[in-house]
């Protein structure tokens, strides 16, 4: 009977703190929201002038983004002034800025934007806090800005802290960059929420403090690449932010 009453207690204690996250959260997006961005280019003669590739988030004195390193493109149209751009809404106005490359962590999939103007900058937390069962939110721009510049969030629990190898089923699939995954492992934090390819970048914080444990980096894709969006997985992986954190420390 006292390990029932134990394992109630317990229970109850994680049912109440989810409630308490659960209700901070609004506060928590709304001040963590001025601070997610879309990430593309921007090319004065295309229509549309904007191309959208993916999320990034502001860290440091504000003036940095961080996102994922395959939604930078890997050469720029320059001729027709095609550059790197941010996008976001401040007082129900979109704006945008160019950006700068500053740093690029491909192994990790991580990269460094650097704009002009700063903007509110999110709070880096502490991956070794991270345990499997516990949840958080993420937000971003899941099908780019069909929709406009709304960031949209999503909650997920950590189902698994994992290396970063997804199995191939077939020998088909294994290619250079998986066997240097295989050679060089790292530890992945994996979702069991739904997230599509516009997600990439996206920040996954504390609902309660808003502060970034992880980015989201790919969604398992259960069929094809175009059925995404119609079948999502519902698995997603995000790179733990202590790689952020070192990529941040070289720029210094």
């Amino acid at each position: 009977m006292k390990l029932r009453g134990a394992l109630l207690c317990t229970v109850l204690a994680t049912a109440s703190a989810q409630l308490l996250a659960d209700s901070k959260l609004p506060d928590t997006l709304a001040k963590i929201k001025p601070g997610i961005v879309a990430v593309g280019t921007y090319l004065p003669k295309r229509s549309p002038r904007a191309n959208f590739l993916g999320t990034g988030f502001v860290v440091g004195a504000g003036n940095l983004v961080i996102t994922n390193a395959h939604v930078v493109p890997e050469s720029l149209d320059r001729d027709h002034l095609e550059e790197i751009a941010i996008f976001y809404r401040q007082a129900d106005e979109e704006r945008m800025q160019l950006a700068t490359e500053v740093a690029s962590d491909k192994a990790h999939d991580l990269a460094v934007l650097k704009i002009s103007d700063p903007l509110p900058a999110l709070k880096l937390g502490d991956t070794a806090a991270v345990r499997e069962g516990q949840v958080y939110a993420f937000t971003g721009y899941p099908i780019g800005m069909v929709l406009g510049l709304y960031p949209v969030t999503h909650r997920g629990m950590v189902s698994a802290i994992t290396p970063n190898v997804i199995p191939s089923i077939k020998s088909g699939q294994i290619n250079p960059k998986v066997l240097k995954r295989l050679d060089e492992p790292y530890k992945v934090f994996q979702l069991d929420a739904t997230a599509y390819p516009g997600n990439s970048g996206s920040p996954v914080y504390d609902a309660d403090d808003g502060q970034v444990i992880a980015v989201i980096d790919k969604v398992f894709v259960q069929e094809s690449k175009e059925s995404v969006l119609s079948h999502p997985s519902g698995i997603t992986y995000a790179i733990p932010i202590v790689h952020v954190e070192n990529l941040l420390k070289n720029l210094h």
